[in-house]
């Protein structure tokens, strides 16, 4: 059996390319729900998932994988059933079957998943959670198929829509698997309430010390972002060009954004420039930030 999460998507990927195959059906979307059900019972007959559906969870938890009460060895995987978004629901459901492929013998007690889990894909700080979304997202979005769609094309907010229909997966899972293997400097943004809710750097934005640390800090949206000023579709989807000190790092950054219905909650998708300054070019700009600043304060003080 595989013991890690790209090694089980990839098995489950190849045991779907034969079914679909055989009954000429699309490779895209996963049924995730019935794949689940159908591979466990196969598979782990003595552990099958016999239940998949949805129920009124707290408005925090996206997904849970349960035991069955009565003993029998039976799994069940339940998502919030007030959750819109199909795509979602389908990511939780992958993830919640991570947790069930490589976890459950761990804690046999099952798994309670929120939002913010669906956003921890760093194995290295959050290794269980990490493990269910990289499952999540090999299942789903499988690199090769992945790379082909993006293949010569700019990314930007219509592209990442593309992928999530495609794929039937929130916004944010698209952007986060394409800033995984991207070689872009690139950061996405979530906010709620006028604050950044959390952040997360491509690894060549990382290595340039560009970040938030907006779990440790409370952080405020920008006021000159587009998230901030919660502009409409068409301006937040196509896109600003800011200019250095707007957003984190000192450098211009183009911002594209999008928000959930109601405008509860914001996602940024950050492109920095390809290139990170260096030690003289950032010397210079602070340079002439302090100048700037001490002109200012001369032009305010009375004659």
């Amino acid at each position: 059996m595989p013991t890690t999460p790209q090694g089980w998507a990839i098995r489950l990927t190849q045991i779907l390319a034969l079914h679909q195959a055989a009954h000429g059906l699309p490779r895209f979307p996963i049924d995730v729900a019935a794949l689940a059900q159908d591979f466990s019972q196969q598979v782990f007959p003595e552990a099958p998932i016999t239940i998949v559906k949805g129920l009124q969870l707290s408005k925090e938890v996206e997904g849970i994988l349960m035991p069955h009460p009565n003993g029998s060895g039976e799994w069940g995987i339940v998502y919030n059933e007030t959750i819109r978004s199909k795509g979602r629901r389908n990511f939780t459901l992958a993830h919640e079957l991570g947790h069930y492929l490589l976890h459950r013998h761990a804690k046999p007690s099952g798994f309670e998943c929120t939002n913010r889990n669906m956003a921890d894909w760093d194995e290295k700080l959050t290794k269980i959670e990490g493990e269910a979304n990289t499952f999540a997202s090999y299942l789903l979005m499988p690199l090769d198929d992945f790379r082909a769609q993006i293949k010569g094309r700019a990314i930007d907010i219509d592209v990442m829509n593309e992928l999530s229909d495609r794929y039937a997966v929130s916004l944010t899972a698209a952007i986060l698997k394409w800033m995984t293997i991207t070689d872009k400097r690139a950061m996405i943004v979530v906010g709620k309430e006028g604050f950044i809710d959390w952040a997360w750097s491509s690894e060549p934005l990382l290595k340039s010390g560009v970040f938030y640390r907006a779990r440790q800090v409370v952080t405020e949206l920008p006021p000159a972002s587009l998230a901030a000023q919660e502009v409409d579709w068409d301006t937040g989807r196509h896109g600003h060009h800011h200019p250095a000190g707007v957003w984190a790092g000192s450098e211009p950054v183009c911002e594209m954004t999008v928000f959930s219905p109601g405008n509860e909650m914001s996602i940024s998708l950050l492109l920095y420039p390809d290139r990170a300054p260096s030690r003289w070019e950032m010397a210079e700009l602070e340079e002439e930030q302090t100048v700037d600043t001490f002109d200012k304060f001369m032009d305010g003080r009375p004659g």
